[in-house]
């Protein structure tokens, strides 16, 4: 059982804006690229140049393939780092680990177990994440349902 010091709300709330940041850095390339790659421009799409028909649907295709993609980012981005070495790099830059709960590394299994917790923790007024602030081992519900901490490195 993992017994070291576990970090804290604001502490994860921080490393995880730094990793929020590259991932809209990415999806922001991402957006652009197939904007371009579908012969889409800004105003085109807002204006409409041919009656909006053809462009709404390639648009409104686009936008769900986009999210379908920023998804399997985010996805491939927390499982891989968590599972590889522990650490995103907001996490990296905080000097935060996710471990499991007995202390061992976490693997790609668990990684995605805790990414899919990420969605039920943000699922109702992220109270799954606020959750952190009031446990005694600060972890969130994804945490639980992987049976991870996050620990400080000193």
């Amino acid at each position: 059982m993992f017994e070291g010091h576990f970090g804290g709300f604001w502490r994860r709330a921080m490393a995880y804006g730094i990793d929020k940041i590259i991932l809209n850095f990415i999806s922001a390339i991402l957006f652009l690229a197939g904007m371009l790659a579908m012969g889409l421009s800004l105003p085109a799409y807002t204006h409409g140049r041919d009656g909006g028909l053809v462009e709404s649907l390639l648009s409104g295709r686009f936008l769900a393939f986009y999210y379908v993609m920023t998804v399997f980012i985010d996805m491939v981005y927390f499982t891989g780092f968590h599972g590889a070495t522990g650490q995103t790099p907001g996490k990296s830059l905080l000097r935060l680990r996710v471990v499991q709960s007995t202390g061992y590394p976490v693997t790609f299994g668990v990684a995605f177990l805790r990414w899919v917790g990420y969605i039920i923790s943000a699922a109702v007024f992220c109270l799954g994440f606020i959750w952190i602030i009031f446990d005694r081992k600060k972890q969130g519900w994804h945490d639980k349902i992987a049976g991870t901490v996050v620990q400080k490195i000193p």
